[in-house]
């Protein structure tokens, strides 16, 4: 991926219990991503949220949730993102979880691989 090419921001919201069997969705999300040869992904694990359910998961001590929101965030050229959004859906098709996709613009401002 290019600096100066349009990019776009994925963004997956989802539970962290959501599953496709024994996997979790958003394990097979990142791993398909790195398939599918996209820039790079990264998995937030929220402390609180709700969803289109209004159940509010929290991770309070008092109140444990095992399923706490879950955000990943991918960004890439314009043409892989649009690529990448069918095979999300089917993922999230498979697991039968709700969840949430938003896209939108995003400037690079730096972007290298370590030199190692």
């Amino acid at each position: 991926m290019k600096t100066s090419e349009n990019a776009k921001l994925l963004r997956i919201f989802l539970g962290e219990s959501d599953k496709i069997g024994s996997v979790n969705v958003y394990e097979k999300i990142v791993s398909s991503a790195r398939e599918a040869s996209l820039a790079g992904a990264t998995v937030y694990k929220g402390m609180m949220g709700f969803g289109k359910n209004s159940i509010i998961h929290t991770s309070k001590i008092f109140a444990l949730s095992e399923d706490l929101p879950i955000v990943i965030e991918i960004v890439d050229s314009q043409e892989n993102i649009d690529n990448f959004i069918p095979i999300v859906k089917n993922i999230f098709e498979k697991a039968n979880n709700g969840g949430l996709i938003t896209v939108e613009k995003a400037e690079i401002i730096h972007y290298s691989s370590s030199k190692k």
